[in-house]
Order: C-alpha cells, then sequence, then structure tokens
C-alpha cells in the first residue's frame, strides 16, 4: 500500500483531491476531482474514485472497486473486490441517528458489507447493517432493508429480489431442474427460493 502517488504504478491523484496522511491506497489507483480520503481508510489496488467521492477513517476498499461521482463511504462499510457504486448512491452507517446525541464513536456504527463483484446502481440507498452478497445487482433507485442474496437483482422500495444475473451480468433463466447457463458459457443452480450458486 501507498500514502503517495507512485509512478511506477501509476497511481493517480487529481491535484483537487485530499489524501489525509496515513490513507493506504494501493498501486494503480486513480482519486479524482474534489475527493476526500480520511487518514485510516485503506483502499486497494487498481481502484478508481470518482469526482466528489468521501472516504472515511477504518474504511477498507477491495481491489479493482470503482466508485462513481458523488458517493460517500461512511466508516463501518467494507467493500470487497470488483465492487461497483454508481452516481449518487448513498450508504449509510449508524441506525438510530439523532443530531441532539451524536453517535461517533465506531462502536455507534454498524458494518455495511458488500462482498466482491457486487454493483449498486446510481442513487440506490443501502441502509446500515446488511450484506450484499457476490456478484448481486441492486437497481437505481432501490432502498435496500436486508441482506440481498447472491445472484440476485433487487429493485424498489423496499428493494425486493425480481431475478438473477450472472457474475458476467448476464439474465439467469433457470430450467426445470433449476439450472442455467450464461452467455461465456458459466453454469448455475438455483439451489432455494433465494439461493443461487456459481457450479465449478
Amino acid at each position: 500500500m501507498l500514502s503517495v502517488p507512485d509512478t511506477q504504478t501509476q497511481s493517480f491523484f487529481h491535484e483537487t483531491a485530499v489524501v489525509d496522511d496515513g490513507a493506504k491506497i494501493g498501486g494503480g489507483s486513480k482519486i479524482w476531482h474534489f475527493c476526500h480520503v480520511m487518514s485510516g481508510a485503506t483502499i486497494g489496488r487498481e481502484c478508481i474514485l470518482g469526482q466528489n467521492v468521501f472516504v472515511a477513517n477504518n474504511v477498507v476498499i477491495g481491489d479493482h472497486v470503482k466508485i462513481q461521482n458523488n458517493v460517500s463511504i461512511y466508516e463501518g462499510v467494507v467493500l470487497e473486490d470488483y465492487v461497483f457504486c454508481g452516481p449518487s448512491m448513498v450508504f449509510t452507517n449508524v441506525k438510530t441517528p439523532r443530531c441532539l446525541h451524536p453517535r461517533n464513536t465506531s462502536e455507534d456504527f454498524t458494518t455495511t458489507l458488500v462482498k466482491r463483484g457486487a454493483s449498486i446502481g446510481a442513487n440506490a440507498t443501502i441502509v446500515t447493517g446488511i450484506t450484499l452478497r457476490q456478484h448481486c445487482f441492486v437497481a437505481a433507485g432501490a432502498v435496500v432493508t436486508r441482506d440481498v442474496p447472491a445472484y440476485a437483482v433487487v429493485v424498489g422500495v423496499p428493494a425486493r429480489v425480481v431475478s438473477w444475473m450472472s457474475e458476467y451480468g448476464d439474465p439467469l433463466e433457470f430450467d426445470a431442474e433449476g439450472f442455467a447457463t450464461d452467455s461465456i458459457g458459466d453454469h448455475y443452480q438455483k439451489t432455494g427460493d433465494l439461493e443461487v450458486v456459481k457450479l465449478a
């Protein structure tokens, strides 16, 4: 990890970005206009932070993560590798916020875990304390109030599962025995009403 841009790995911090001392930024990552990365944050390799992204203390972001414009990653949020955060989507980190009685210690923050390969659409809201499982897809504008299964597509307010999507991004159409194959030949099985697994 690096705390300053490294020309050998082509890390890039725009001149308007603020990266506090102590922040750990992996090689090859790009931090664009008006971003702020706080000192306790850890960002992996080959990540892209678009314009006006905020990353709080103690946030952990994996490798190859893309965060579009106007997204705030608050303390308590963990993004695994290859996560996509669409423009202006929202994370929260406190279940019962009060201005009169601030929640401002680590104990007050609940963890939101976004697993490998999950995608979150523009203007979606992710309520704190839930898990988005691997390669799920949250539609634009959805409000997610409960855990999302792997490979599920969720839409609406509150978000509900409406279909399934492969790791590659194809809709999954299951046959009578619960099997599906996407356009690149990967095989999937539906093992329950809300459970899909990728087959080896």
